[in-house]
């Protein structure tokens, strides 16, 4: 979204289980671990937003749902909601350090 204030502040959309295209927008490196997000990136880059599951998955014929939280970062759409439904295809489980 822009390169000010330092480190950048950047958009990230999503598709919840329901159709509905969510954004969050915070720095760069909130969204980046690797540093792939920068002013001479080509976007739109495929990234991760950290969350947690908060709701257990409820089988459906073409797969299951979950309900996760945006908090682990702070994270949460430009209209405050941080708690989505997703598809348990759109997370991939990734260990802490």
């Amino acid at each position: 979204m822009d390169d000010e204030p330092f480190p950048g502040v950047v958009e990230v959309q999503f598709t919840d289980a329901a159709g509905h295209r969510w954004s969050l927008v915070d720095k760069a490196p909130v969204f980046d671990a690797p540093g792939a997000l920068g002013p001479d990136s080509a976007y739109p880059l495929e990234i991760s937003v950290a969350c947690v599951v908060i709701g257990s998955a409820r089988l459906q014929k073409d797969g299951g749902l979950v309900t996760v939280s945006t908090t682990p970062h702070g994270v949460a759409a430009t209209d405050g909601q941080d708690e989505f439904t997703v598809r348990c295809d759109q997370l991939t489980r990734r260990e802490q350090a």
